[in-house]
């Protein structure tokens, strides 16, 4: 739907994200870029006005100050919060006349600038949220850093490069997926070169997706039995990985038979 009309209704998926923070007392950090800014002011903001012991570091890349989104926002919780608010800012194509020089922040600077702002090993958690190259990036600075895995969160905004090349075909000649969604269940043949996603909408239409490229984790669903290919993932965590969970729209049948549950 493209325009829409006073009075009419739409139906909306409820909040799907797993990119949260309940508030609660510590030490938490952010490395952001460009609008990954979104997310992670909502959890700033939340975060810092129910829970008065809690502190966090906020290290926000942008391109140019006039390309800087929530400025003001993001001033207004420096105001508020003093003392337990720190921002940090990075400008990549724009020499600033206080703070860091410019410059990208790719793994080698944020290994070298991270442990400089705060104690990395004392943050009880990092939010990282921007363009997958600085995700990446930054992960790997933390993990070198000696950060656990499980005490960082993450988001990606959008892929850089296009789309992953796809891995050798390993499909069966012909093979169905079976799906349960809201509670009823279904069982549809496979076109070759499909996702299950898409076998899936072609006879449920109301099957959770929205970026269809392995970012946003909308298309989350546990499998059941069978066995799948997913060509990228950028949305689970290893944990939902090894508890079984897959992407739809990037999950190809090796089986012949594949089972989902969209409902877990």
């Amino acid at each position: 739907m493209k325009e829409i009309n006073v009075g009419d209704e739409l139906e909306v998926m409820t909040p799907a994200g797993r990119f949260t923070l309940d508030p609660a007392p510590g030490l938490y950090a952010a490395v952001v870029g460009g609008s990954g800014i979104t997310p992670v002011l909502s959890i700033v903001s939340t975060l810092l006005a129910r829970e008065p012991r809690a502190r966090f570091c906020l290290l926000r890349s942008d391109r140019t100050s006039a390309s800087t989104m929530f400025l003001e926002e993001v001033a207004d919780l420096k105001d508020r919060y003093p003392d337990r608010f720190q921002l940090v800012t990075a400008l990549s194509r724009e020499e600033q006349q206080a703070g860091l020089p410019s410059g990208r922040l790719d793994e080698e600077r944020l290994t070298a600038l991270l442990p400089s702002l705060l104690p990395v090993e004392r943050v009880d958690g990092w939010f990282l949220c921007g363009p997958l190259g600085l995700v990446q990036g930054a992960e790997r600075a933390l993990r070198g850093l000696g950060v656990p895995r499980g005490r960082i969160h993450e988001e990606i905004f959008h892929v850089d490069g296009g789309t992953a090349a796809a891995a050798p075909s390993t499909a069966p000649a012909h093979s169905t997926v079976t799906a349960r969604l809201d509670g009823r269940g279904g069982t549809w043949p496979v076109r070759e070169g499909e996702s299950l996603l898409d076998a899936v909408l072609r006879n449920r239409p109301d099957a959770p997706y929205a970026c269809k490229g392995g970012v946003c984790g909308t298309c989350r669903a546990f499998l059941v039995s069978g066995e799948v290919r997913m060509d990228r993932n950028y949305a689970l965590e290893s944990e939902e990985t090894e508890a079984g969970y897959v992407l739809a729209c990037q999950s190809h049948p090796v089986t012949e038979k594949v089972e989902l549950d969209f409902d877990r």
